[in-house]
């Protein structure tokens, strides 16, 4: 299986089966923790001072150059031309890279965030536990947020509020969600901290729903390590 993630553009991708494998070595921020993408076999990727020390990755490592970073054996076809300003694309089972373009580039995220949302928020909601919605827990959504139609004074079983932010990327969902988890800020920190214990430290989270805000953040190599980690889990 491939899986292929683009920060803030649209991105069709091939299935690169013949592209050979680039070196990438994330270190996880807590003991234990096995962070991904994978690296190659072989890889031989080194600890190293600045931002390419956080994820344990020699500061000319592939992944950390600029442009598209692939390694075709004989016969691939080329990397298509492709608008995303960052993308990668990697096997969802193993992590190990086929193909990216500036992978660790810090591009607003989006709705895509909500993957690291879901990842922090789900394990901790019993899914048939019913809640009748407050106004409160739908003051603030930014204006223009895409919305699955969350209503106060009704009442929506867990389940469905997370139909409602994977289906329709509802940030009235997610609003929601979040109060139950503590609150906006302390949601915040909690994905911070599930991004950090991942291996993914291009993120900044400002708003769980992905809202634009200042200095939020994430790349094209996180949003992987994201999805590979989303994909391990059935309620995902």
């Amino acid at each position: 299986m491939t899986i292929g993630l683009a920060s803030r553009a649209a991105v069709s991708t091939c299935a690169l089966c013949a592209a050979g494998l680039l070196a990438l070595a994330p270190a996880a921020a807590t003991a234990g923790t096995v962070a991904d993408p994978a690296p190659s076999p072989g890889s031989g990727a080194r600890a190293a001072p600045e931002s390419g020390a956080e994820a344990g990755v020699a500061p000319d490592a592939l992944l950390y150059r600029s442009g598209t970073q692939v390694r075709p054996r004989a016969g691939a076809p080329e990397v298509p031309e492709l608008s995303a300003r960052s993308w990668l694309v990697a096997d969802a089972d193993s992590g190990e890279v086929l193909a990216a373009h500036d992978a660790h580039r810090r591009l607003p995220p989006a709705s895509t965030l909500k993957t690291l949302f879901a990842l922090t928020v789900l394990p901790v909601l019993p899914a048939d536990v019913r809640h009748t919605v407050s106004e409160e827990e739908l003051a603030g959504i930014g204006p223009g947020s895409s919305r699955v139609g969350v209503a106060e004074d009704l009442t929506y079983r867990i389940s469905d509020l997370w139909n409602g932010v994977f289906l329709s990327s509802g940030n009235d969902a997610v609003h929601v969600l979040a109060a139950l988890n503590g609150g906006w800020e302390a949601t915040t920190q909690r994905m911070q901290d599930k991004a950090h214990a991942l291996g993914a430290h291009d993120t900044q989270v400002e708003s769980p729903d992905g809202y634009d805000a200042p200095g939020q953040v994430s790349s094209a190599f996180d949003l992987a390590v994201f999805g590979r980690a989303g994909l391990r889990s059935p309620d995902f």
